[in-house]
């Protein structure tokens, strides 16, 4: 049996995003990557079932990264409004620093492998984050809704304003950069409209 070689799967990691991310899920296949890669695709064999397989455990280990990233340093039991800005602070920095790791989900988003990635990132992001929301609704801090519109009024925002500084520029102005100043600006606004 061939022994595992880190820096080679790492290679095979990095193309296999970069490629789905350029090419999408149809334009992906394992003869391709190898190529990519600069490996044979027996080696791809070494550390990955099938193409499947490969996209699964891709998709898992980039959102549980994600996830990772978004807990970092967050306490469920703080107030909302601190809670709730340090999941900004996270997330915005995250996706600000890692637009290929996010355009791999997006695309992984809308396929079949999703709701099984989806479910592996439940158990604990979801936990910890119940933890927080029903904290927050208990002491008065935000008003009971349901996921959706919490979710929609909570965090859209905070995308929206991700994808207009990703894309350097709005509907309005060809040049946009958000600060802090900005994100912190909207975050009141969020908060307020959330309020009991």
């Amino acid at each position: 049996m061939r022994t595992r070689d880190e820096n080679k799967e790492k290679a095979i990691r990095e193309k296999a995003i970069e490629m789905i991310v350029k090419k999408g899920l149809d334009g992906f296949g394992v003869n391709k990557l190898a190529k990519a890669a600069g490996v044979s695709p027996a080696t791809i064999y070494i550390y990955y079932k099938d193409r499947d397989d490969l996209i699964m455990q891709l998709g898992c280990s980039v959102a549980h990264e994600m996830m990772a990233h978004s807990l970092a340093d967050f306490d469920p039991e703080a107030s909302f409004a601190e809670g709730l800005k340090k999941q900004w602070m996270n997330r915005a920095h995250y996706f600000i620093q890692n637009p290929v790791s996010v355009a791999f989900i997006e695309q992984i988003r809308y396929s079949h492998y999703y709701e099984e990635i989806q479910n592996s990132m439940k158990v604990n992001f979801g936990k910890v984050m119940g933890h927080f929301v029903t904290n927050a609704i208990q002491r008065k801090e935000l008003k009971e809704l349901p996921f959706e519109i919490f979710w929609a009024v909570a965090y859209a925002p905070l995308y929206q304003l991700i994808k207009f500084h990703t894309q350097g520029e709005s509907y309005v102005n060809q040049k946009f950069a958000m600060t802090d100043e900005i994100m912190m600006q909207t975050l009141q606004l969020v908060l307020k409209a959330l309020k009991p």
